[in-house]
């Protein structure tokens, strides 16, 4: 599902990994010339740069309800090392 904050032309998450995983494999075959080596490097680079930057505007959007002083507010969700042990 495209989100309309998306700007055009913009890669999704899924598109961004699948690219990123096809350098990886591109230069884990070895066969790549050294030029063609740092370009494949120097598009990862951005691709992670890019992932990142979308998995924390994905993560800035989740919220959960808490029980505040006149009924209920949204807060950031966040994820700790006591909550994976809780679960």
């Amino acid at each position: 599902m495209k989100d309309s904050r998306e700007k055009p032309g913009a890669k999704t998450f899924e598109q961004a990994l699948a690219r990123l995983e096809e350098l990886v494999n591109g230069l884990e075959r070895g066969n790549l010339s050294l030029e063609d080596s740092l370009a494949y490097f120097e598009e990862g680079t951005k691709l992670i740069q890019e992932c990142t930057s979308l998995l924390e505007a994905a993560e800035a959007r989740l919220q959960k309800l808490v029980p505040g002083g006149e009924g209920f507010k949204l807060e950031p969700l966040t994820f700790s090392d006591e909550d994976a042990q809780a679960r």
